[in-house]
């Protein structure tokens, strides 16, 4: 998802959240935007984060890198609920526009990421390194017994 919806941001005109991303980065710079950077600039800036975010969801690849982008990507997500609430939520009972529908779906695949972020994090230092075996003294009393691992000094799984 961050990966189609990041190369739909690189065509002008295609991404049905480019006014929302624009007004977005409009109010988180001040102004600044249309005045030093044109808002195409900015918003290839987002496509190409939404893409490597996308892509090392996908591959798996820097993964621990990229997760980082994730919390940028939350700065960037998260800013329209408290800077254009009144665009997000302007439908009857204020109920949610196409936009902040948009937005709600998004922080959805925010969360997922942190979760598979979080997940990787673990994993990476879950790692479990070979335990050196105990002096066995019985492969020492039947020679040609003893499997490689064992014989190497480390136990195998199933003598674990």
């Amino acid at each position: 998802m961050f990966l189609g919806f990041g190369v739909l941001k690189f065509f002008p005109g295609v991404s049905p959240a480019e006014n929302l991303v624009e007004a977005t980065i409009h109010e988180l710079t001040g102004g600044a935007v249309p005045a030093l950077v044109p808002f195409a600039v900015a918003l290839a800036g987002t496509a190409a984060l939404e893409c490597v975010i996308g892509l090392s969801l996908v591959s798996g690849w820097w993964f621990h890198r990229v997760r980082y982008l994730l919390a940028l990507e939350l700065a960037g997500i998260l800013s329209p609920l408290v800077l254009l609430p009144g665009r997000l939520f302007s439908g009857p009972g204020h109920a949610p526009t196409l936009e902040g529908q948009y937005v709600l779906k998004d922080i959805v695949l925010l969360a997922a990421a942190i979760v598979l972020a979080a997940r990787a994090s673990t994993a990476d230092s879950c790692t479990v390194p070979a335990v050196p075996a105990q002096r066995d003294h019985r492969a020492a009393a039947a020679p040609g017994r003893a499997t490689a691992p064992v014989a190497a000094g480390f136990r195998t799984t199933r003598e674990r």
